[in-house]
C-alpha cells in the first residue's frame, strides 16, 4: 500500500503576501473588538485568566498577543500512522492527502441504485472501498447510520471503521463522553495510551457555531482531545451570505477569528496540542437556498484558508471530489475533479469529503472510486518534470536521429512504465471498448465498487481487539439506560 502524498511541482497561490497580512491583521480585530461567544464555563475560566476580558457571560474579546501565543505554541508537523502502526501521513508543508467525508444521511445503494437512509452497515462498506483505494489516504465515516441509536451511532460508526480498513481515521463524537469511548477503542488498537499518543491514527473533526461562537459541545471535545495529546482538526463549517459575510474576505475573516480563537483555546488546555487548521467556507445559493458544495467560491475560500494556515506554520485542512449532483453523473464527474486539482494545486494537506455528492447529503460509492482515478490522475499532472542526463536523452536522440523512431530504444524500454496507467477510464479503441460491453464511466465505477465489496478482505482485528471492541460497545448501550452517568469512569481511566 502506497501512503505517498501529492507534492505538486506546480505553484499555485490564491493570496499574495500583502494579503495574508491584511486578513491576519483583520482577525486580529475582530477578536480583539468584536470577540467570540464561548458556552463553557472552563474554557472561559482559561481564557480569564489569561488575560482575556469578558463581558455579557460568556463574550471573550481576545488580546493579540495571546494569539501569537498559540500560532507559536502549535506544531507545524503532525505524524499521523494507520492502525497497524506504521507511519501514513505527514501533514506539513505542501504533502496532500485525500480521503473521504462524514455523517452523511443517505447513500446511492451500489446494487439497486436508489437513495435510502444510510446504515451502519454503509460505513462499514465505504471503510472497506477505501481500505482497497491506493489513493484513499484516510478514512471518514461517510455514512450517518439510522440503524443505530443515534445517542452512540459515533460510537459504531468508529468500530465499523476500525473493523473494516487499517488506514488513519478522522472521526466525529457527538460529545466528550462518546468521545472518551473512541478513544477508548483506539487505545485498545496499541499497547496502551501512551502508544497511542507517540502513534496517533486518529484525528477528531470538531466544528465551531459560525458566526463567532464556541458551543459547549465542540468546547468540551476540543478540551478532551487536547488533554489526550491527539490531534484535532477543528474546522468551520462556514457558509458565506448566511452566517458569514457574502464577500470572500469578509467571510475568511470571521472563519479565521473562529480557527485562532478555537487554537487558542487549545492551546491553553495544553499548549503543544496537535491542531489542523483550515475550513469548508462555501456559497448559499440564493435561489435555491442550498449550499453549494462545488462552486468556484468555495473552492477558492478553501484555498485560500489553506494558504493562512501555512502562513501560521500550521497543518492544514481542505476539500475535494465532491459534487451538487444528485447522483453520480457528468456533473459529479466534472465537479469533484475540478476540485481534486484545486485542492491540490493548494497544498492542503488533509483533503477530504471525497465521494460526497447532493451537496453533503448522499455517499457515492461510484463517485469515490472515480476520483481515486482522478487523484493518481492529477498525482502524475502536478509532478515535477525530471530534468536529469538520462531524461533529457541526448544520447538517444542522436542516436535516433531525424526521421527514426524510439519505440524500439532500450531508452523507451526503461522508461515506459513511468507514465500514467488508467485502472477505471477507458483508453481502449472502440472495437475494444464495444467488445468489453461498452460500458459507461459509471457503469464501471459500480462494478469496481461491488468487486471490492465482494472481495477485499482488510487486515483483520486480533482476537483481544474484538473483545475490547464489544466490550465498549456495550458500554456505550448502556449509557442510554436511564440510571447511566454521563460519561464512562472506566473509559475516563483509560485515556489518562
Amino acid at each position: 500500500m502506497s501512503w505517498e502524498p501529492i507534492i505538486s511541482g506546480w505553484q499555485c497561490a490564491i493570496l499574495n503576501e500583502e494579503d495574508k497580512e491584511r486578513l491576519h491583521l483583520a482577525t486580529l480585530e475582530v477578536l480583539r473588538r468584536t470577540g467570540v461567544r464561548v458556552h463553557h464555563e472552563r474554557a472561559l475560566a482559561l481564557l480569564e485568566q489569561a488575560g482575556c476580558p469578558i463581558s455579557d457571560g460568556n463574550l471573550v474579546r481576545i488580546p493579540p498577543h495571546l494569539v501569537e501565543q498559540a500560532v507559536r505554541t502549535a506544531p507545524p508537523s503532525i505524524t499521523i500512522y494507520d492502525r497497524l502502526g506504521q507511519p501514513a501521513m505527514y501533514l506539513e508543508g505542501r504533502n496532500v492527502y485525500f480521503g473521504t467525508g462524514s455523517d452523511l444521511p443517505n447513500v446511492r445503494d451500489v446494487h439497486t441504485g436508489e437513495r435510502r437512509p444510510a446504515r451502519k452497515a454503509d460505513v462499514a462498506d465505504a471503510a472497506r472501498v477505501c481500505d482497497a483505494l491506493p489513493h484513499i489516504s484516510f478514512i471518514m465515516s461517510m455514512a450517518l447510520p439510522s440503524d443505530v441509536p443515534i445517542a452512540v451511532s459515533d460510537v459504531h460508526s468508529f468500530e465499523a471503521m476500525l473493523t473494516h480498513s487499517t488506514k488513519p481515521i478522522v472521526y466525529t463524537a457527538h460529545d466528550a463522553a462518546g468521545l472518551e469511548l473512541i478513544v477508548a477503542m483506539a487505545a485498545a488498537m496499541r499497547q496502551d495510551m501512551e502508544d497511542l499518543r507517540r502513534r496517533p491514527f486518529l484525528i477528531l473533526y470538531a466544528e465551531p457555531t459560525t458566526p463567532l461562537q464556541h458551543s459547549f459541545e465542540a468546547v468540551d471535545k476540543l478540551l478532551f482531545i487536547a488533554r489526550s495529546n491527539l490531534p484535532a482538526a477543528y474546522v468551520p463549517g462556514s457558509i458565506s451570505g448566511a452566517a458569514a459575510p457574502i464577500t470572500p474576505a469578509g467571510a475568511m475573516v470571521v472563519t479565521n477569528a473562529e480557527l485562532l480563537s478555537g487554537l487558542v483555546i487549545a492551546q491553553l488546555e495544553r499548549p503543544g496540542a496537535p491542531c489542523i487548521f483550515g475550513s469548508g467556507t462555501g456559497p448559499l445559493d440564493m435561489r435555491t437556498m442550498v449550499n453549494m458544495y462545488a462552486a468556484p467560491e468555495f473552492m477558492l475560500m478553501t484555498s485560500a484558508m489553506a494558504e493562512m494556515g501555512r502562513y501560521y506554520r500550521l497543518p492544514t485542512w481542505g476539500f475535494a471530489g465532491c459534487s451538487d449532483a444528485k447522483l453520480f453523473d457528468q456533473q459529479a464527474a466534472a465537479e469533484g475533479a475540478l476540485w481534486i486539482m484545486a485542492a491540490a494545486l493548494s497544498g492542503a494537506n488533509l483533503v477530504h469529503d471525497v465521494g460526497y455528492i447532493e451537496s453533503g447529503l448522499t455517499c457515492s460509492l461510484e463517485m469515490l472510486v472515480t476520483m481515486n482515478e482522478v487523484i493518481d490522475m492529477v498525482r502524475h499532472t502536478l509532478r515535477r518534470v525530471d530534468m536529469s542526463p538520462e531524461a533529457l536523452a541526448l544520447e538517444v536522440i542522436d542516436q535516433v536521429g531525424p526521421g527514426g523512431d524510439y519505440l524500439s530504444t532500450e531508452h523507451t524500454l526503461r522508461h515506459c512504465r513511468e507514465g500514467w496507467l488508467a485502472s477505471l477510464f477507458d483508453k481502449w479503441g472502440y472495437a475494444e471498448w464495444e467488445a468489453a460491453g461498452g460500458l459507461t464511466a459509471g457503469e464501471r465505477a459500480n462494478q469496481k465498487a461491488r468487486q471490492i465489496l465482494e472481495t477485499h478482505r482488510p487486515a483483520p482485528l486480533s482476537d483481544a481487539q474484538r473483545r475490547r471492541l464489544d466490550e465498549i460497545l456495550e458500554r456505550a448501550e448502556r449509557r442510554l439506560s436511564p440510571s447511566a452517568g454521563a460519561s464512562s469512569p472506566a473509559a475516563k481511566e483509560e485515556v489518562q
